[in-house]
């Protein structure tokens, strides 16, 4: 940090004058104010108390006559600021506490019910209707998402199923919604506007008849549903804000959460989405803790496929396998980066990480990952680069309480 040494840089007549440092001080102290509304916390104080007193303070000095004084309290001060907004970027990794007996809330993703042309993204309503029995038979409980602002950093005592449903097609009208309404169950209905009304999909007449029941919510999955990792910023921008003026027109608001169409995002566009939403789903599997990144919400992906009975029944008891950060945070790989180097950051006080097992798919297809535990970070070694448009790592850990699971997913562009 340096002092001025000038000494005309000391005389108060080169320094601004009254007016236009209160306009400035003012104008601050209103910005700042925004950040009330910030969801992040900066350890025990939030992040606007303190930079609010730092302008009071600042604006305490530029009334006093001491020119020394007054030239070092503003360096002290500016820098003080910076060093704030600094550490914020490690904010989240800071306020991040592990607890062992976190449940989780597993959240299952479906698509058509009863397409059968469709095997990827379908369901058949017989399955899905053992679906749901397998769940109550667990003895799990639905999750309303409502919970969700409230909860959220709540560790849950008792395993909780989430579900939703992609893209609002009639197949989802027609089949799975009058069971679900008979039975009350809870969901969230991911929908992307320029599909509503078309050949195969729901209209808004129909979303609206559903979004009146308290047990639905609805979702935003961007305009498009295009691939919009290709898109440039303002391109996805527009797609983003097109969804949500169509949303407000249609419904009278924009829906809390997002789903991001394929999984795929990068950090640019995830920042983005982080200023019109409370919450984003992406595509990878794992189970939300209180640690998850709000933005970066995995959900099992369920088909004729992947919905077999005993498989489903393994995944709906999987635990949230937790983590501090993991690097990197772009999940977008260009090619230099491809593979991307990649680290996953654990707490203190988790155990039996040497048991970790991870699996990826690049190269020619998936296989076992070499790893390197040093301390709490896990060290991920790719055997090849990315092939596939989506690439993935699933890892696991077993202990006395059960399977943990976590997965990454990576967009290719």
């Amino acid at each position: 940090m340096a002092f001025a040494i000038d000494i005309d840089i000391l005389k108060l007549e080169n320094l601004p004058g009254p007016r236009f440092t209160k306009i400035l001080s003012t104008s601050s102290i209103f910005i700042l104010f925004s950040f009330k509304k910030n969801k992040r916390r900066f350890i025990n104080l939030s992040k606007f108390s303190l930079l609010f007193i730092c302008l009071v303070v600042y604006d305490c000095f530029l009334v006093m006559n001491e020119k020394i004084i007054l030239s070092v309290a503003a360096s002290i001060i500016k820098f003080f600021i910076f060093f704030l907004f600094f550490l914020n970027v490690y904010a989240d990794g800071v306020n991040k506490k592990y607890n062992h007996n976190e449940q989780g809330i597993l959240s299952l993703m479906y698509h058509r019910f009863n397409e059968n042309k469709y095997p990827s993204t379908n369901i058949k309503m017989d399955i899905f209707k053992n679906h749901i029995e397998m769940i109550k038979k667990n003895n799990f409980k639905f999750y309303n998402p409502i919970k969700f602002e409230e909860e959220f950093s709540i560790a849950k005592s008792k395993k909780k199923i989430l579900l939703t449903i992609d893209d609002a097609f009639s197949s989802f009208y027609n089949n799975a919604w009058p069971y679900l309404k008979e039975n009350k169950i809870p969901f969230i209905l991911f929908v992307s506007t320029e599909a509503v009304g078309n050949h195969g999909y729901m209209t808004w007449d129909e979303l609206k008849e559903i979004e009146k029941e308290k047990f639905v919510f609805l979702g935003n999955h961007s305009h498009s549903h295009k691939y919009l990792v290709s898109f440039n910023f303002r391109d996805f921008k527009n797609d983003i804000d097109k969804s949500i003026n169509i949303f407000k027109n249609n419904i009278g608001y924009n829906p809390i959460f997002f789903s991001y169409p394929f999984g795929e995002y990068s950090l640019e566009q995830k920042n983005y989405i982080t200023k019109n939403f409370q919450f984003a789903f992406g595509q990878h599997s794992g189970v939300i803790d209180l640690n998850k990144d709000r933005y970066e919400l995995p959900r099992f992906p369920i088909n004729e496929k992947y919905g077999d009975l005993n498989r489903f029944e393994s995944l709906i008891k999987f635990l949230p396998l937790q983590y501090n950060y993991i690097i990197p945070k772009d999940k977008l790989v260009n090619s230099i980066d491809n593979p991307p180097k990649m680290s996953i950051n654990f707490f203190d006080e988790q155990k039996n990480l040497d048991k970790i097992n991870c699996y990826s798919n690049e190269g020619i297809g998936w296989d076992k990952t070499k790893l390197e535990l040093v301390d709490k970070k896990l060290n991920i070694f790719f055997r090849e680069k990315f092939k596939e448009r989506r690439g993935r790592i699933n890892c696991s850990l077993r202990d006395t309480e059960g399977w943990r699971w976590l997965g990454i997913q990576f967009s290719l562009n």
